[in-house]
């Protein structure tokens, strides 16, 4: 009966006020919200494809495929109800499309957060999209093959070579077994699948960007259609409007609202301003609304140091890749994403470095909400960096990630790529190039660590990973010599850029081991294991201490947070439970306060 209920909802049009049987069920953009939309995640149809021969037999047309899975987990999930653990080359997916019947004359999306790799979008039989990508979101425009009242077939073709060296794949485990610091795969849907109504002349995207320095918020809006239609932009502290200003519904407009007895925004005090967004036709009617927010706050490098609102900041961060025992990639809640901020809050960290997997927009919300600083990567692992296919799928894909992301203001460094230590020259040097301008080109608002753990190109910061165990010899390492170019883990390629005063970032550091004695067996982490908690404590204070005592070292980031899989190296177990005194390991990375500086 619930089940008849909410598709006579949907119908009709009352849309996710009935969604509590769905996983997901929250609004996955939260930075530009719509009431008018449709959660599609729950129960899919689907079939692997392992011979590749689906279009052959005709499944771009099929009613119902022969297994059920639970969309958004990838199938080797448990949440998935799946949990295949062998190498997914092909799988089709399957669901009715019942579009609501107030959606008439409106723009209809078919909008995905993630699907690894590469998908083919098919209404009723009929091909509509390709997209190349296993962490970019994308959006279907399918207002010209459904109709407003009526049911529709949705059929989703998804290939996966994660070994063909031409796609990103991240942590992603390239032999059947997970092994080191890979770990288990991820194929096809991963990230919440939903519909959104839209007037043909909404809000197609705004860049903000805050410019403290005048005390004035700057909005670049994008129409789907130019037209004499106006854009009400109206900027709020809580009841109080702070700003409003209208211009016409033109691309070239630019928005312009003074902040007055201005509240930034840090991880100390992470303020946050509401924007309402306000579409107008000529009579004044709203034709389409969106609610966002915005942080007022500036960062940038400068003297070899990194600057927050002007001022020097050192950044504690933590590695997290975002993994979890029973979603893999995906979040069984948008509490468990909210939770894991608060891990690393609690254990001292202003901030996470989120390791080699693109998170998902919630993410990103919580840590503009609760103040916690970002740098976005992608899942560049088991791509070749040297292959020209490669790279030009990579630069789509991260273009798609940075105009995603780039208004949070939690994101304060992009660092694309990661220990690309294989590099050669030639088609490398090229790409990272390219890849530093493109980036730049989208948002010049962030510093660029263009390849996290040095083989540099050309980087706004200069990163190095330095796993050394003891924190006399860690200090003597990062010691600065003058006529000597600093600790690095790439010296011999001439093609490598030098050092030039860049902040000094130690980005991977610690990843002390510590398991359960039953683990140890086939478990590792870095160095040798401690035999006590209190071997534990003074190791990881004699690194810190290394770090803190360095004249050149502005910020680090401890690996990890948590443990995944056979890596027992976090500061959490796998389930998120502490494994030692979270209080004292909190008073040792904070013995470096974020103001700190030399």
């Amino acid at each position: 009966m619930k089940k008849l209920l909410l598709a006579a909802l949907l119908s009709l049009g009352c849309l996710n006020n009935f969604a509590e049987n769905l996983p997901r069920p929250e609004y996955p953009r939260p930075q530009f919200e719509r009431e008018e939309w449709v959660n599609l995640n729950g129960t899919w149809s689907f079939d692997f494809d392992f011979g590749l021969s689906g279009k052959d037999r005709q499944f771009q047309k099929a009613e119902q495929f022969s297994r059920q899975i639970t969309v958004p987990f990838c199938a080797e999930s448990k949440l998935s109800g799946v949990q295949h653990l062998d190498f997914i080359n092909c799988m089709w997916y399957q669901r009715k499309l019942t579009i609501p019947s107030d959606w008439a004359g409106k723009k209809i999306f078919l909008n995905f957060g993630a699907v690894d790799y590469l998908s083919e979008i098919y209404i009723d039989g009929q091909l509509l999209q390709r997209h190349w990508g296993g962490s970019s979101s994308f959006s279907v425009d399918i207002t010209r093959y459904v109709k407003a009242g009526q049911t529709h077939n949705l059929v989703v073709r998804v290939e996966d070579d994660l070994r063909s060296g031409k796609q990103t794949g991240g942590k992603q485990c390239s032999g059947y077994y997970s092994g080191g610091c890979s770990y288990t795969r991820v194929t096809g849907i991963w990230q919440t699948v939903w519909m959104e109504a839209v007037n043909e002349n909404g809000l197609k995207a705004a860049v903000i960007r805050p410019d403290i320095d005048q005390k004035q918020l700057v909005i670049a809006p994008e129409f789907y259609k130019e037209s004499n239609n106006t854009l009400e932009v109206v900027l709020r502290d809580g009841d109080k409007t702070v700003a409003k200003k209208t211009v016409l519904c033109a691309n070239s407009a630019i928005v312009v609202l003074p902040v007055k007895n201005m509240k930034l925004w840090s991880p100390e005090s992470p303020f946050l301003y509401d924007i309402e967004y306000r579409v107008k036709d000529q009579d004044g009617n709203v034709i389409d609304e969106v609610k966002s927010y915005a942080g007022m706050r500036k960062v940038h490098t400068a003297d070899g140091k990194f600057y927050l609102n002007n001022k020097p900041y050192f950044q504690r961060l933590v590695l997290d890749q975002g993994f979890y025992p029973d979603g893999i990639w995906t979040a069984p809640s948008d509490e468990a994403l909210k939770n894991d901020i608060m891990l690393g809050k609690n254990a001292g960290f202003n901030g996470a470095r989120l390791h080699q997997k693109v998170f998902e927009e919630r993410y990103y919300y919580w840590a503009d909400k609760l103040g916690y600083l970002t740098w976005g990567e992608s899942a560049s692992w088991v791509m070749d960096v040297n292959d020209e296919l490669a790279v030009r799928n990579y630069l789509t894909e991260w273009s798609e990630v940075v105009v995603r992301d780039r208004n949070h203001p939690s994101l304060v460094t992009w660092t694309p790529l990661n220990e690309t230590w294989g590099s050669r020259d030639g088609v490398y040097p090229r790409f990272v190039r390219d890849l530093y301008h493109l980036t730049k080109a989208m948002d010049p608002t962030r510093p660029v660590n263009d390849a996290s753990g040095d083989d540099h190109i050309l980087t706004d910061i200069w990163s190095v990973h330095n796993y050394e165990q003891d924190g006399k010899r860690l200090a003597e390492q990062l010691t600065f010599t003058e006529g000597k170019e600093p600790y690095r883990n790439s010296r011999d390629k001439k093609f490598l850029a030098v050092y030039e005063g860049q902040p000094y970032m130690v980005d991977e550091f610690g990843g002390i081991g510590w398991m359960a004695p039953e683990d140890r067996k086939d478990s590792w982490g870095y160095g040798g294991l401690p035999e006590t908690a209190e071997e534990f404590y003074t190791r990881l204070e004699g690194q810190v201490k290394a770090l803190k005592d360095s004249e050149h070292v502005v910020g680090f980031c401890y690996t990890q947070l948590t443990d995944i899989e056979q890596e027992k190296n976090g500061i959490y177990y796998y389930d998120r439970t502490p494994k030692l005194d979270m209080k004292k390991i909190k008073e040792i990375f904070e013995m470096i306060p974020s103001s700190h500086t030399h």
